[in-house]
């Protein structure tokens, strides 16, 4: 965090030093007046729902058939216990696959997140690349995320000129 603090204050000094033009924008704030954005955001949700309930519901049945083994283990031969003990542990061994192949670090909820919202950052990151260009900006700051910028003058925020230039209208007052 301090290599990110020093990096941008050097950054800052050498805008001055040079008279470079810098900006900042909100990723997260123009997102989040992005219709597509707010309709990906919605299917994901929409997705992780239905995929929780199908892994809920195999724990369920999981759990339902280690209930039953219990109850019934008391009178099977030992073959009989040692096989069901094998299924149980197997339905549980999918079941965290499937846990896993769904929500697991590049698992199908990242790639449809991919699939979804990553074209709508490009076109911001796009836009604000195009805007950058136009307008001579030598940097532009990202103010959403780990980045801390402790003051900023409103006049190099360009959150309001990206958004338009994305073809969205927002309130004058910022949502934050």
């Amino acid at each position: 965090m301090k290599r990110i603090l020093l990096s941008v204050l050097i950054v800052l000094m050498a805008c001055t030093a040079f008279g470079q033009k810098y900006a900042y924008i909100n990723s997260e704030y123009i997102l989040s007046n992005m219709p597509e954005y707010k309709e990906a955001q919605a299917e994901l949700d929409r997705v992780a729902v239905q995929w929780q309930r199908e892994i809920e519901a195999k724990f369920a049945s999981i759990d339902s058939m280690y209930r039953k083994y219990q109850v019934e283990a008391i009178t099977m031969p030992d073959q009989i216990k040692k096989n069901r003990e094998e299924a149980i542990i197997a339905q549980e061994k999918a079941a965290k696959d499937l846990q896993k192949k769904r929500f697991g670090q590049n698992g199908d909820l990242f790639k449809k997140r991919e699939e979804l919202v990553k074209p709508i950052q490009d076109r911001v990151i796009s836009t604000v690349n195009d805007y950058a260009k136009e307008k001579g900006f030598a940097f532009v700051f990202d103010t959403a995320g780990e980045m801390s910028i402790i003051y900023a003058d409103p006049k190099w925020d360009i959150n309001a000129v990206i958004l338009q230039k994305l073809g969205i209208s927002v309130n004058s007052e910022l949502d934050d």
